[in-house]
């Protein structure tokens, strides 16, 4: 993939809803994994799905801090997959990729996530609070799953204008790069 074909995706563009498919090429090229990296920081993210990025692999980058500031997890996920899960938790989400919109989404708040790192090693590792939601919330975008469809259908239909204003506004400004 070309480094210029990846910038932030945001609602209506039809990536967002593909199921990405498996990573088999590693180590994962170092220029998408910084690319994807410098779109998250850009964005002020904790998360980014390659999807996101306009990628259609399995893959996605995180860096949530803890409580106090310090950082929980820094890294690269390839290929996750929730092998358990435990309690509820609700809390505020946004996405990069719904400039604007804030909404309270409900998520398991205990996880274990069997991956493999950018060099193709496997990881496994537990995850609570924002760590946990973060996760869930990337995984979601990898199976072509928004956080608007875990709104309810009321939430959702409040929120219609300004869906229309993003997809419209993705639609001008695609225009305008081209």
């Amino acid at each position: 993939m070309n480094l210029d074909e990846l910038y932030l995706r945001v609602y209506g563009d039809p990536v967002l809803r593909v199921r990405t498919q498996e990573v088999t090429g590693f180590p994962i090229p170092a220029p998408l994994i910084e690319r994807m990296f410098e779109i998250m920081y850009e964005e002020e993210g904790v998360g980014l799905a390659a999807c996101q990025a306009g990628s259609e692999q399995r893959l996605m980058i995180l860096d949530v801090p803890e409580e106090d500031g310090t950082p929980a997890f820094r890294g690269v996920i390839a290929n996750p997959d929730i092998t358990d899960r435990n309690g509820e938790q609700r809390g505020e989400e946004g996405c990069l990729s719904f400039p604007g919109i804030r909404e309270d989404i409900t998520r398991s708040d205990w996880i274990r996530v069997r991956a493999r790192n950018e060099r193709g090693e496997p990881i496994e590792f537990e995850a609570r609070g924002l760590l946990s939601r973060a996760v869930q919330h990337e995984l979601d975008h990898l199976d072509g799953v928004l956080f608007i469809d875990r709104m309810s259908p009321v939430r959702r239909r409040l929120l219609a204008k300004k869906l229309k204003r993003i997809a419209s506004d993705r639609v001008s400004a695609r225009a305008v790069n081209e």
